[in-house]
């Protein structure tokens, strides 16, 4: 756990006593520049990429010092649902941009790190991984973006709308002051996030043909979103950093998310499956089309946004060996 003490926000709000917890795999090099970056996704921890990590794989704690961040309101790193000074609906809203300077804090500030070899993320973990490559705040070589965006779509936000009011509806809810999480409302976005937006038509049909399979299913989402260590306010608040993002954003660009992704100078890897409910995989495609050299490879898969989270053996072969062999060739890892 990285102590860094008060954050000032984009927003020009400070995040008091920040926070931000991590695991490493692998030594730092003599030289210190073997370093990766795994970013997470929303409602994720640092396990998120766990998939990708190991000897001979492509994040190879052999060849590579990995540092896997926990993003602000996962509820490992300062969170509504941890903080003591900002605690539940206090909390001062955070954009992705605020992941990535605290983690270019914990890097310099906490590891005495001056450069990356790479970052690497999926879903919102991918939409930091845009961000770093355009404003690269440590000397970077390259990034890897899985079903990212460069700016959310309304399609997502209105996702992620659906979501929350889902977990606000439960009258236990109470304005975000709530003595025990909404199951109810959990059991409600379970359907929406989990069932439905993660997965594509064909996914489901394969999971649940019958009415009775579907039936289990369905139990089955509520049940692990039920049994989950996620909080109510932790997840609102990492939704709106998700609904707000737009490399277009970054100081110097004035809103233009195109001329942002242009001056990308490094080599990034962009990977979507040819269907996403949840970040339309359309949007990946373009930020790839847009970025100088810029390497763009579609998963052949069915799962949906689900193609990058490691629940299918297949999946996880065709990331691993395509993400590999792009550091192997960008960054000699």
């Amino acid at each position: 756990m990285a102590e860094l003490g008060d954050h000032a926000l984009e927003s020009g709000e400070v995040l008091r006593s920040l926070r931000l917890s991590y695991v490493t795999h692998g030594a730092l090099s003599e030289q210190r520049d073997n370093a990766v970056l795994v970013t997470c996704a929303i409602g994720s921890t640092h396990h998120r990429l766990d998939f990708l990590i190991g000897p001979g794989r492509a994040l190879d704690p052999n060849r590579f010092f990995i540092v896997a961040v926990d993003a602000l309101g996962n509820g490992l790193s300062t969170s509504p649902s941890n903080s003591l000074e900002q605690p539940g609906p206090a909390f001062p809203r955070f954009g992705i941009r605020d992941l990535v300077t605290t983690q270019a804090r914990l890097l310099t500030e906490t590891l005495d790190l001056a450069s990356l070899r790479a970052v690497v993320g999926a879903s919102m973990g991918g939409m930091q991984a845009l961000q770093w490559a355009v404003q690269p705040l440590l000397r970077l070589d390259a990034a890897v973006a899985l079903t990212p965006m460069a700016r959310t779509t309304a399609w997502s936000r209105l996702l992620n709308e659906v979501c929350r009011r889902a977990l606000q509806s439960d009258p236990t809810f109470a304005g975000g002051h709530y003595r025990e999480q909404p199951w109810a409302g959990w059991r409600s976005w379970s359907l929406v996030h989990r069932g439905l937006a993660m997965r594509t038509p064909a996914s489901v049909e394969a999971l649940a043909p019958t009415p009775l399979e579907l039936e289990r299913f369905i139990e089955r989402l509520e049940r692990e979103a039920v049994d989950s260590e996620l909080d109510a306010n932790d997840w609102i608040a990492q939704s709106h950093a998700y609904d707000s993002h737009d490399i277009g954003g970054t100081p110097g660009f004035f809103g233009d998310t195109a001329a942002a992704l242009a001056s990308i100078a490094l080599p990034v890897l962009v990977m979507a499956p040819p269907l996403d409910l949840y970040n339309p995989a359309e949007e990946a495609r373009r930020a790839a089309s847009l970025i100088p050299g810029a390497r763009w490879v579609e998963i052949p898969s069915a799962e949906g946004h689900l193609a990058a989270g490691g629940v299918r053996e297949r999946e996880v072969r065709f990331l691993d060996r395509t993400i590999a062999t792009f550091l192997a060739e960008t960054t000699g890892g």
